[in-house]
């Protein structure tokens, strides 16, 4: 292996370790497109540092993506660490998760979850305890 062979493996080691799971070229996120996926995949990172794939909801409002979760192991992550990968089908999308509390907010999101999973959103409703964190999927800084 060359000098420049092993500089670029070691470059392209440490940006999986910077950057976590999402690919080097990534494509650009049009949540427009993205609206009618049932369900998509949100990467987080655990505590002991490796990454954890869970399937979730995803709403498109107003051409802003959210997901939602109760207090769960992957809320928890999201918390210590909010940069995270959203899969849909093959593409991969590196994000940041931020926590949504304007209360007029909360209520659209949560009627647009209700409209687009209908009676398996109500269901979750009566399951669920507490308040449910709504989180907008936006783009990492450049540094991110």
């Amino acid at each position: 292996m060359t000098r420049t062979q092993a500089l670029g493996a070691a470059l392209a080691a440490w940006l999986v370790l910077a950057h976590g799971p999402a690919r080097a070229q990534e494509p650009e996120l049009a949540w427009d497109a993205v609206a009618g996926e049932r369900t998509v995949t949100i990467v987080t990172r655990q505590k002991d540092g490796s990454w954890r794939d869970t399937t979730v909801w995803l709403v498109v409002l107003d051409g802003q993506g959210y997901v939602r979760t109760g207090n769960t192991r992957w809320f928890r992550n999201i918390e210590r660490d909010p940069d995270v990968a959203l899969r849909v089908g093959e593409a991969e999308y590196r994000l940041r998760a931020e926590r949504v509390e304007q209360e007029e907010l909360r209520e659209r999101i949560t009627a647009a979850f209700r409209e687009k999973y209908g009676g398996m959103d109500r269901v979750r409703g009566w399951v669920a305890r507490g308040r449910p964190n709504l989180m907008r999927l936006v783009p990492r800084p450049a540094h991110g």
